[in-house]
């Protein structure tokens, strides 16, 4: 039988081993609290950074996929921009006001081809013929200065630097299905959205009007007319007086109309599409 002194020894080596385990288990707590800490601490910086890629992949796909709204009239507006442009908008000085944008000088659509000249005054009489040579047959249009200065000013420039040469028509309309009877070029993308790097103003508004042969600028809105042009196959009546007039199909008008003849195939917001019966320009030239 244990004496006293025995039993005391028992109890205190068994209370040194108690204390030891207590102290054995705080250090592991210690030590899992740690590393848990770490793992937490981890898990929240890949959060973060997580959140901050997702944050901005959508900001630029949201920026790469906004669509371009589609005007009430004849052309659709520029795309987003979609790069930095390569350098400051240029603007002429004369009484057209010729002007690049950040927008038109970063649309991938677009053709840099510099900025026309903007004489001062700006020439206003005389009618000048265009030719324009197609896989479709020949059509004449005889420009106008005095109904649009600025604007044929600017069309006889953009022929001059054959920016109209092997380019088609991409969209052609009718009255009784769109709402407009129309054949719809001057865009080198084909795409309704594209042009010069340039825009400007529109002119005589107040006496615009779309006869069947009418050949007028289209434009986005106020202040954006550019390279596109449209040529009324039908009446226009009821046409809002928005888009410059330039002068009249003077040779070709059965080629437009054979064109509209053929139909669509619907693929223009505005109304309209691409032209079943496609035209390309091969070669466009002026009178001299």
């Amino acid at each position: 039988m244990p004496t006293s002194k025995q039993r005391r020894e028992t109890a205190r080596r068994r209370l040194e081993r108690q204390i030891q385990h207590r102290q054995e288990v705080a250090a592991r707590r210690r030590r899992r609290n740690v590393v848990i800490a770490a793992a937490l601490s981890v898990l929240v910086v890949v959060g973060a950074v997580w959140l901050i890629v997702v944050k901005v992949g959508d900001n630029t796909d949201q920026a790469a996929a906004a669509p371009s709204a589609t005007p009430s009239g004849s052309a659709a507006a520029t795309p987003t921009p979609t790069a930095t442009p390569a350098h400051e908008p240029r603007k002429t000085s004369g009484p057209c006001a010729y002007a690049e944008t950040n927008q038109t000088l970063t649309n991938p659509n677009a053709k840099d081809v510099g900025l026309p000249a903007d004489p001062k005054p700006t020439p206003a009489t005389g009618k000048v013929p265009v030719t324009f040579k197609s896989n479709q047959g020949t059509i004449v249009i005889t420009l106008d200065r005095a109904s649009a200065p600025c604007a044929v000013q600017s069309f006889l420039y953009l022929v001059g630097k054959k920016f109209f040469d092997n380019t088609t028509c991409p969209r052609v309309s009718a009255k009784a299905k769109d709402g407009l009877g129309v054949l719809q070029c001057g865009d080198p993308s084909g795409t309704t959205a594209g042009g010069p790097t340039y825009q400007y103003k529109e002119e005589n508004l107040s006496k615009a009007s779309y006869g069947v042969g009418t050949v007028a600028m289209a434009n986005g809105g106020a202040g954006t007319t550019s390279s596109q042009f449209f040529i009324m196959h039908e009446d226009g009546a009821g046409l809002g007086k928005n888009y410059s007039v330039i002068g009249k199909v003077t040779q070709g008008l059965d080629v437009v109309q054979k064109i509209a003849k053929a139909g669509n195939d619907g693929s223009n917001q505005a109304g309209g599409g691409k032209p079943k019966l496609p035209i390309t320009f091969s070669t466009v030239t002026a009178a001299a």
